[in-house]
Order: C-alpha cells, then structure tokens, then sequence
C-alpha cells in the first residue's frame, strides 16, 4: 500500500479522497454564510452604482451587473440558486453566477474591493439587522409586561429575598421590574446599532484603494451613517458582533431569570400562574402532569447564546493587524445566537401574553410568613418614637411570639403586643395588612399602585 493510500485510509469517511477534500472543507463557508446572501448583494449593487458614478466603470457594464444581481436574488429566493463548496463562499458564489448571467462585465464589479472589505461589509449589515430584529422582540415583550403590569397593579404577592418571604409587593410591581430589565436590553441593542453603523466598503483587503472611489455614497446607499475611518479597523474587526452577542448574552439572562419564576410559580407547590396550554406540555406517563417546557427551554437558552459570545472573544482574541482566515470562524455562532435569541424573546412573549396570574393564590401567600413585620417595625419608629435598632428587635420579639403561637402578627392582642413594648397602640392594626403595607410604599420606584401605574404610563408614552 503507498503512503498516499495509507494516509487516505487514516482519514477515512468523506476525507479519503485525501488533502484536497479536507483543505475544500475547512476553508469553505458557505454552508453558513449564504445567510449573508441579501447583504452581499446590496452592498454589490451599492459598489457597482458607485463605480459608474465615478467612471470607473461603464453605466452600461454598471447596469448590467444590477440586473444580473437581481436575478440572482431572485434565484436565491426561490430557492433554484446551486450553492458550490468549491466556490469557498457566498462572494464567489454569486460572482461566477452573475458571470454565467452577464458574461464580462461580472468581472469588473471587484474593482476597488476585496472579500475583506466585502464581507466585513455583509456581516456588519447583517448584524445590524439582527439588531433591529432583537429590538422589535424586546418591545413587543415589554407591551406583554405592560399589560400584565397594569391587569395587577393592585394584587398583592409576596416580594422575596433568598427566595423567602421578604415584603408584599404588587404583581405590577413585579412586572414592571422586568419592564426596566429588558428596557435596559433595548438600550443596548439600540447602543450597539449606533456604534455598528459605519461602513467598512471602500477599505478594500486593508489598505484602502488608489482608484477614485466615493466611500460616503456607498456608505449612504447601505443606510450607514459614515464610512469607517481606518482601513485596518475596517476589515480586521468583529467588536460589532462582540457587542451585539455581549447585548444577546444579558437579554439571555433576564430572559432566564424570569423563566425560573415562572418555572416555580407554575408549580403546584405556588400556583401564582397558570400557564398556556400553547407554552406547556403534558408527561407521557403522568396524566397530572403539565410542564412548563417552553420556560425550562427559554431558561437554558443563555448557554448557547454565552458560549456563542465567548467562542468569539476566543476567536478574536489574539489576531494581529489586519485580516486573518480565524474570523471566518465569526459567524456561524453569531447566526445561532441571534436564532435562538429571537425565538426565546417570542416564546417569552407568548407566554407573558397567555399566562394568567392567580391573584388569590398571590394574596394568600403574600400574607403568610409575617412579610408585614418591616411595616411593624416602620410603625414603631414612626408612632412610638423607638430608634430603627430597637424597633427591629421589638418586632423580632413580637414575630417570635406570633410563631410560637402559630398566627400572624395582626392576630395578636393589643396586650400580647404591649407586653413586648407598653408604647404599641391599637393603631398598628392598621399597618398590618399586605394591603397597607404595599399602598404605604409610595417612595419613587415603589410597590404602591399609583406608583405603579404612574410608571406604567411613563413606559406606554415612551413606546409610543
């Protein structure tokens, strides 16, 4: 047997036909990057207009290559485009289809680019839609909260700390705590959009070109505000996707977060919500069961989308000036990341709209492990004139005494409590209830209803 065979049956499966096949399949992208296909043909009808406005190409070969990359548009979409590995990528595939089209004109429309600039220009568009896309998701799950919000703005829950019962706060409270969240995730989003939009065309492989190209009408066809000031940074630089992957990774979270509390309020031991049929599933075996899937799911996404981010980072971390052949390792985790994003922002969103809180249940349970003990000791240093740390162990004594007798603290008597303190009048009945407690919290950002709505109303006019 020759080396060549040996070595051939070493590598084995797809890779026995030897170096060749392996080398075609590690350096090609396109089986993740037509993603890019509309991109890639915006920014060639953009460099094309541009080189004919600057008589660098003729209007007639200009015009040829729009209809030409119109059809291949076309082709893609109607899903009749034959996608060559040989061809390496989505550029070189729609360039030789638009040859086999136009003929010699296709030739001409690389002038004064390269695939560095070419595809760092695709990839920036891209992204920045997906942007566009993430920040829909985030407000139309905001408006759910909102409506969740202001459907309870006057249930009570208990609030927690440690997962224990800590101080009642309203159901709209707790919406809205979300409502900031995602808000914030929105800022981000918008944030990193801003920053992204400068085009990298013109930059050409990293040293810009010497023909006499218009990089700001380009820039202006693609929606950019500017083109990028450095040809280096141009084409050598996926920060744009790290800060949208970073913006991707916090959403994540706070979507993870709030599918955790749903997880647990769902369960038979809380029963704060039911959930959808739609976002739910039954077991195969136990005919009681109805799992929450669509949470748990929506719960474990922020692994991928953090490992996408870190992948990334990883990648990028330790590439010298300019272009490198490691950043065609920038997008397949992007694309899944920005995949499972959306779908977790609209299951998410589905969810919120379906579910139904169960506002006996949140009451009941809001009333239950002296969550109004802070309001008791508030009342002491109010009414009774006691410093906060006396106040505290008061109503540690006065909690105490409630548990052992295994009732509330408003069903103690006015003498059980004066035994505690003489100062305690029949006035701190009235601080005692969930209800009174949640009302009393009128500071800026607090618990109370009115608050509340008032921040409801401030986030419908900012949505518009």
């Amino acid at each position: 047997m020759s080396d060549t065979k040996s070595a051939n049956a070493m590598w084995g499966g797809r890779f026995a036909s030897g170096p060749d096949a392996i080398m075609e399949a590690i350096n090609a992208s396109i089986g993740f990057d037509k993603r890019l296909a509309a991109q890639d043909i915006a920014g060639s009808r953009a460099h094309a207009a541009m080189l004919a406005a600057q008589g660098i190409i003729s209007d007639k070969d200009a015009e040829a290559i729009r209809e030409g990359l119109l059809t291949v548009l076309s082709e893609i979409k109607a899903g009749t485009f034959q996608f060559s590995t040989a061809l390496e990528d989505i550029h070189m595939n729609i360039e030789a289809r638009l040859k086999e089209i136009i003929g010699e004109p296709a030739g001409r429309l690389h002038t004064a680019r390269s695939r560095n600039d070419q595809v760092a220009t695709d990839f920036r568009l891209w992204v920045r839609d997906q942007a566009d896309a993430a920040i829909g998701g985030l407000e139309a799950l905001i408006r759910a909260l909102l409506d969740q919000a202001e459907a309870g703005a006057d249930w009570v829950m208990p609030g927690f700390t440690h997962l224990q019962t800590a101080q009642p706060v309203t159901w709209g409270h707790h919406m809205m705590a979300y409502v900031e969240m995602f808000a914030r995730d929105l800022g981000r989003f918008t944030d990193a959009r801003a920053r992204m939009n400068e085009s990298p065309l013109g930059a050409a492989a990293l040293a810009g070109t010497g023909f006499d190209i218009d990089r700001d009408m380009t820039a202006k066809a693609l929606g950019f505000d500017r083109p990028m000031a450095n040809s280096l940074d141009a084409v050598s630089d996926r920060d744009f996707a790290l800060e949208f992957l970073a913006a991707a990774s916090i959403t994540a979270m706070h979507l993870s977060r709030f599918a955790e509390e749903l997880v647990i309020w769902s369960s038979a031991q809380f029963r704060f919500v039911t959930l959808s049929d739609r976002f739910s599933t039954g077991s195969s075996i136990m005919p009681q069961k109805k799992n929450p899937d669509a949470a748990e799911l929506i719960r474990a996404k922020i692994g991928r989308i953090l490992g996408a981010t870190m992948a990334l980072f990883t990648v990028m971390k330790g590439l010298p000036l300019a272009y490198s052949k490691d950043m065609q390792e920038d997008k397949e985790q992007v694309f899944d990341a920005a995949d499972t994003l959306m779908l977790a922002l609209a299951a998410m969103t589905g969810m919120v709209s379906d579910m139904t809180a169960n506002g006996e249940n949140l009451e009941a349970a809001a009333a239950s492990g002296f969550s109004t003990a802070t309001d008791l000791a508030d009342w002491l240093v109010r009414e009774a004139g006691l410093p906060f740390r006396d106040a505290h162990h008061v109503t540690g004594a006065l909690v105490a005494m409630a548990e052992a007798k295994g009732c509330d603290l408003a069903d103690l008597s006015l003498g059980e409590m004066q035994e505690v303190n003489a100062a305690i009048t029949e006035g701190v009945y009235d601080v005692l209830t969930v209800q009174a407690s949640v009302a009393s919290r009128m500071s800026y950002g607090g618990t109370a209803p009115a608050r509340v709505r008032e921040q409801i109303a401030r986030w419908r006019e900012a949505l518009g």
